[in-house]
């Protein structure tokens, strides 16, 4: 059977992240993607400067002629910017009891521009989080998601993490993307063991989507069949050669975007 992922997030007109990067990594690794818009951005390399929400009703049309017709193998959430639109998801996946939610809590973009209104932190925090399989914070995110300052270490990364945890979400990967030091490490911490990825941080300014790249390489991952452990840490693999071809290609003139058809030689 054809392995398909769906990924419900905001669209970026520059495609570097949201449903574009999303799509392009599904594609990339093998899987057939299917889209569900909650929001439109005017967006570049260089930052947002308009978001257009998509209503909560069409959101819902949306899902439900997804998962009516298409054996949905994965879930990717990603920006999510009103209540009324994380309301409407929380209700569609609930419609489809729909299995292996990824969600990032996608806050802040890469440029600094915030993408969530305060009000809607609370709706993440109760309504989408107990149903995910994995919640795939960064730092400032996991910061704002427990109210706490920013993570200084993998201690207070992992305390972080396990506060998420104590909100539904099976499992919980904290992202040090953010953080300083040679290697960009992220925890993985669930049932068991915690599980430490490590690599070797990359020097480039083109990091443009890389939450929303890592959070749809794990979907990915699961509609394959992958457990959680394996999906996470292919997905490290994925994201990391992307960024180190990320300078490979000539787009725009801020954070440029990931290279996500490295393999293929080309970014179309």
């Amino acid at each position: 059977m054809t392995p398909i992922a769906v990924t419900i997030a905001g669209s970026d007109s520059s495609g570097g992240a949201g449903i574009q990067a999303d799509l392009k990594t599904f594609a990339a690794l093998g899987v057939y993607g299917a889209s569900v818009i909650a929001a439109l951005t005017a967006q570049n390399t260089q930052g947002v400067t308009a978001i257009h929400d998509v209503p909560a009703d069409f959101i819902a049309a949306q899902i439900d002629a997804v998962f009516s017709d298409l054996a949905i193998g994965a879930v990717k959430i990603g920006m999510l910017s009103q209540v009324a639109a994380i309301e409407a998801v929380g209700a569609g996946l609930a419609r489809y009891d729909a299995k292996n939610i990824v969600l990032d809590p996608v806050m802040i973009a890469t440029s600094g521009d915030r993408l969530l209104s305060p009000d809607a932190v609370t709706a993440l925090r109760t309504r989408l989080i107990p149903r995910a399989l994995v919640v795939t914070p960064n730092l400032p995110e996991a910061a704002a998601l427990t109210g706490a300052s920013l993570a200084r270490n993998e201690r207070e990364m992992e305390i972080q993490a396990r506060e998420i945890l104590a909100l539904g979400a099976r499992g919980v990967l904290i992202k040090g993307g953010h953080g300083d030091g040679a290697e960009s490490v992220d925890l993985l911490i669930g049932e068991g063991d915690v599980v430490r990825l490590s690599a070797k941080r990359i020097a480039t300014k083109n990091t443009h989507g890389t939450g929303c790249t890592l959070s749809s390489a794990i979907a990915a991952g699961l509609a394959k069949g992958l457990d959680l452990a394996a999906a996470v840490q292919a997905a490290k693999t994925y994201v990391t050669a992307a960024i180190a071809a990320a300078d490979d290609l000539d787009i725009g003139h801020g954070h440029g975007p990931l290279n996500h058809f490295f393999a293929q030689g080309s970014d179309p």
